[in-house]
């Protein structure tokens, strides 16, 4: 039987912190450094942190954000050992639902929609490890909690730490060596 693992969507498998600075020059042609979001929460390195959450709650804001690089083809890999589930709480933006949704049919086609779970609180969902951006998240799974860094997350000091998803697929190679010795 296959371990199983919850991957979140946002900063991990989708580039938001990019998206959002995009759509803030267009919307307000005020270009945001990415480096300015470092250790601060994610909306406050904006000049007008209410107009860049207004960004979050209008169409296209999900749809249309990047994959992060190498997110794909790690989890393509992943799914080989691994019970994949994506599990993202997409309750707090309600048009985030069917946006999220159209992005793993494009992006990710290879998950079942029975492994796709979109919730409020993840602390109900349980898998063996979790991958998350958020130690609201991570705090309280009943699994081995993987922080993936973000901006808002870069001086966090809990939780095993993943910069990319090259390091995601080391961490786990080794893991499944200990499961075949």
């Amino acid at each position: 039987m296959k371990k199983t693992l919850a991957i979140d969507m946002d900063n991990v498998i989708v580039e938001i912190e990019t998206n959002w600075i995009d759509l803030y020059e267009k919307s307000y042609g005020v270009r945001i450094d990415k480096a300015d979001l470092l250790g601060k929460p994610e909306e406050a390195a904006f000049p007008d942190p209410e107009a860049a959450w207004e960004l979050i709650i209008k169409p296209g804001f999900f749809r249309y954000a990047p994959p992060i690089d190498g997110a794909v083809e790690a989890i393509r890999e992943l799914q080989k050992h691994f019970e994949i589930y994506i599990v993202s709480a997409a309750m707090e933006f309600p048009n985030s639902l069917r946006e999220k949704h159209d992005w793993l049919a494009e992006h990710l086609p290879f998950i079942s929609w029975k492994n796709i779970i979109f919730c409020g609180d993840k602390s109900v969902v349980v898998t063996d490890y979790l991958i998350d951006d958020h130690l609201k998240n991570l705090d309280f799974t009943k699994g081995t909690p993987i922080l993936f860094t973000a901006s808002h997350n870069v001086n966090v000091q809990k939780h095993t730490r993943v910069n990319n998803w090259q390091e995601v697929l080391d961490l786990f190679s080794k893991d499944l060596v200990e499961q075949n010795n």
